[in-house]
């Protein structure tokens, strides 16, 4: 990706939290606790899905799939924030604020497709139960999860690119903690105009027809699940599904706030505090919602170590032979 020439800002300086000493500890300590806890919950989650043959199902594949996504939004802002506020160092070259913003823009834009595609997935599961093996394939499921992580990318390029024919030649403060799309325009000494129509147009496509989607998806649903005559089929099909309901609930919720309400000076904490919850606390709250609110996780997690002793006793077997020669 090649810059013009003519951006005379070199650098960006992210404020961040504040600049007070006491606020910026805490912040550190917290963020770090998110973390490694987001890190270590949906590793985890990934390790249950590929070791325990009662997971190779698609909705845990499609879960899968968003668990390793959400490790790599984490790891786009997050290692950032925390070096910021240990260090006091807010600078972040022009180049590497364009990067951080193509991974964690296109990582955010391939999850709205994701959880639409996993709200489809749940769809079939409820309402066409007898054809949901034969429609959801595993060719589907690869082509579905291919597509989300796709297009996701393919739609932030665009963006990023748009960025790069600005001009920055005033202000390099950016009242944020990540290099997001509407904080960094808004430095721009360029017309505006063509950038905003681009956020309309990408926030439909990117945010407001997937949860449309997931709205139907869940309409239909909770239609099907109404006419389930038993209490306990009900609850069932009620608790496969709150899970997922939860966790887009929170996204979209946030993610729509700051996207698509006007931003004006007023509303600017409002909104800081808003993408903390998506970027931050979002992954984070995925691998804990699922974990222990899911009955066939939580089996997986105690047949764990039974795998991983079978394991280590297959490695035994298998190496011993070799060192007694």
């Amino acid at each position: 990706m090649e810059l013009k020439n003519q951006t005379s800002v070199t650098e960006f300086i992210l404020l961040g939290f504040g600049n007070k000493y006491e606020l910026q500890a805490l912040v550190f300590v917290l963020f770090l606790v998110i973390y490694v806890v987001t890190v270590a919950g949906n590793i985890l989650i990934i390790v249950l899905i590929l070791t325990d043959q009662h997971l190779h199902t698609p909705m845990y594949f499609y879960l899968g799939n968003l668990s390793f996504l959400e490790t790599c939004y984490s790891s786009t802002t997050l290692p950032r924030v925390l070096m910021s506020t240990l260090t006091g160092e807010n600078h972040i070259s022009f180049t590497s604020c364009i990067t951080q913003f193509y991974f964690f823009g296109g990582l955010a834009a391939a999850e709205c497709f994701l959880f639409s595609v996993m709200s489809y997935d749940r769809y079939l599961a409820v309402c066409k139960p007898l054809h949901y093996m034969a429609i959801m394939d595993s060719k589907l499921c690869l082509q579905l999860a291919a597509f989300s992580w796709i297009s996701g990318f393919v739609g932030n390029t665009v963006t990023t690119l748009s960025i790069t024919q600005l001009t920055f030649c005033g202000s390099n403060v950016i009242d944020h903690f990540i290099c997001d799309f509407i904080p960094v325009i808004q430095l721009s000494c360029s017309d505006l105009h063509l950038m905003y129509i681009l956020i309309f147009i990408f926030s439909i496509l990117f945010m407001l027809m997937p949860f449309l989607l997931i709205l139907t998806s869940y309409i239909c649903i909770i239609t099907a699940i109404l006419r389930i005559p038993s209490n306990t089929g009900r609850q069932k099909a009620f608790s496969t599904c709150s899970s997922h309901l939860i966790v887009v609930t929170i996204f979209y919720g946030t993610l729509i706030i700051v996207y698509m309400f006007p931003s004006t000076h007023s509303l600017r904490d409002l909104s800081k505090m808003f993408s903390v919850t998506y970027t931050v606390l979002t992954p984070m709250v995925n691998p804990l919602i699922y974990s222990l609110r899911n009955k066939e996780v939580k089996e997986a997690l105690k047949r764990l170590p039974k795998m991983c002793r079978f394991y280590n006793n297959c490695n035994f077997f298998l190496i011993r032979p070799l060192s007694e020669k």
